[in-house]
């Protein structure tokens, strides 16, 4: 069984918290771009970025940002398999994800985060994390 990759509609930006609010003023009111926040919703602003969709997340224990990005996988169990047989190591404690998020975490060689997800499996408006 094989499985295809492509590029996912999802960009996650980890923010320190002593550079978050700075950072979300920077794309909301210097760079203007399209903000896709839920109305009510206050945590994780969400950008429009080309054709991806950029999500700001405050994260306390970090000292410097981190660019995660969403990979979508033809086949989703195939995907865990091909990746765990070619040395890719799934990261899932790096952040808890909803049970019915059908979906897993590895890192690159340079140890940039993925999120691997099937095409039907896209966050929810009210994902908010748990950790």
């Amino acid at each position: 069984m094989t499985t295809d990759f492509s590029p996912g509609e999802n960009i996650a930006m980890k923010i320190p918290a002593h550079e978050y609010e700075a950072t979300v003023a920077f794309y909301r009111e210097i760079l203007k771009f399209e903000e896709l926040t839920p109305p009510g919703v206050r945590e994780t602003p969400r950008f429009a970025f080309g054709d991806k969709i950029l999500w700001l997340d405050r994260e306390p224990h970090l000292s410097q940002a981190e660019i995660w990005l969403q990979i979508v996988a033809s086949d989703i169990q195939a995907a865990s398999s091909y990746l765990e047989q070619r040395g890719c190591q799934r990261c899932d404690e790096i952040e808890r994800l909803p049970e019915a998020f059908n979906s897993f975490w590895i890192t690159s060689p340079c140890n940039i985060i993925h999120l691997v997800s099937p095409a039907d499996d896209s966050p929810p408006d009210d994902m908010t994390k748990e950790n």
